[in-house]
């Protein structure tokens, strides 16, 4: 799995370079959805230091597995009372988007490093604070003694167009709000993601 990791990796750089964001600076989260641990382990030997996660018991099981743990992202939709398990694993909150969660991650993880997720989209089955709330969210963050590193959002799958309005909505609210943080592109809108600004990308079948 390393030897095929590796190569996915410099694929996936390749595309951000073609794009004409830095490999350097646009950062590769890998996403272990429904791998086991060895995926993880796999990440780690390649220099993918930062993993990200959609379910608290599928994170949990993996770490117990694991000698040693990854910086560990928690992406998916996170229910308040998940928080006290997973806090002393996650090291950034990604999917945070509501003032319970702010409050819930501050009492049980203060100080933790947290992005804040929009719904750029409007997409009702999806996660995330409307844009017109996110300013009130991130102070929350800031009041609490959160780091509020930046934003998250999800593309429309299957819509370039809206997907590309979305980062860049997305973008532009991270640089009124002076956060440097933007986690946005997966496998298949990278391409969107990078060009509009995206910081980090989530990579999960583009990889494994």
């Amino acid at each position: 799995m390393t030897h095929d990791l590796a190569a996915g990796v410099e694929r996936v750089r390749d595309r951000i370079a073609s794009a004409g964001g830095d490999p350097d600076r646009v950062r590769v989260l890998a996403v272990t959805k429904g791998f086991g641990p060895d995926a993880v382990e796999a990440a780690l030997s390649v220099g993918l230091r930062e993993v990200g996660e959609n379910y608290a018991r599928e994170l949990l099981d993996k770490a117990e597995a694991l000698e040693v743990e990854p910086d560990w992202h928690f992406i998916g939709r996170l229910q308040s009372n998940k928080v006290r398990q997973l806090a002393e694993r996650v090291a950034c909150w990604q999917s945070v988007d509501r003032a319970s969660l702010v409050g819930e991650i501050a009492k049980r993880a203060p100080g933790a490093r947290i992005l804040v997720q929009v719904n750029a989209t409007g997409e009702e089955q999806k996660g995330g604070a409307s844009p017109m709330d996110v300013p009130d969210l991130v102070g929350r963050g800031r009041e609490a003694g959160l780091d509020v590193a930046g934003l998250m959002a999800v593309g429309v799958f299957g819509d370039t167009a809206a997907t590309e309005r979305a980062f860049h909505e997305v973008v532009a609210l991270a640089d009124e709000l002076s956060l440097p943080e933007r986690s946005i592109g997966m496998t298949d809108d990278l391409e969107l993601a990078v060009r509009a600004g995206s910081t980090m990308v989530r990579i999960g079948t583009g990889l494994f």
